[in-house]
This record gives C-alpha cells, sequence and structure tokens, in this order.
C-alpha cells in the first residue's frame, strides 16, 4: 500500500510540475505582450507631454539672436598689418 501512495504522489508531484510549466509559459507570453503595449503607450504619452509642454516656451529655430551683435572684439582692429601680403617677394 505505502508503494501505491507514493507513486501516486510523485504522478500528482509531476503532473503539478508540468501543470505550472505549461501556465508560466501562458502567463509570461501575456506579460511580454502587455508590457510591449504599455511601452508604446507611455512613448506617446511622453511625446505628448513634450509637446504641450513647450508649446509656447520654446523659441522659433528660425530666429537667430546673434545675427545683429555689435561687434566687441578688440583683437579684431588691433592688426595694422593685415591686409598685407604675406610673401614680399612676388
Amino acid at each position: 500500500m505505502s508503494e501505491r501512495k507514493t507513486i501516486i504522489i510523485i504522478t500528482a508531484a509531476g503532473f503539478l510540475i508540468v501543470g505550472l510549466m505549461i501556465a508560466g509559459y501562458f502567463y509570461w507570453g501575456w506579460v511580454q505582450k502587455n508590457t510591449t503595449k504599455f511601452v508604446e503607450e507611455a512613448g506617446d504619452i511622453k511625446q505628448d507631454t513634450t509637446n504641450s509642454a513647450s508649446k509656447g516656451v520654446l523659441p522659433s529655430l528660425g530666429i537667430n539672436p546673434l545675427a545683429s551683435k555689435p561687434n566687441v572684439n578688440p583683437a579684431e582692429n588691433a592688426n595694422p598689418i593685415k591686409n598685407i601680403k604675406t610673401n614680399p617677394f612676388e
């Protein structure tokens, strides 16, 4: 009687392990599918948040604020022989 009980317990444990492996496989597939969808939704939400937060705040990219800056470099006007040829023997 004891051996029959042992065989039943081992068989039940085997079925339990196989059942848990099958359930884990399907659960893992479900988690992977939902995680991918969540990551895509998070990317869309991030893009929408960035667009709405920066609307009207950032300056236009076509405007160059340094286009009309004054010449404040004194070194450009300090060289009196700037326009002289470099080789006087030509």
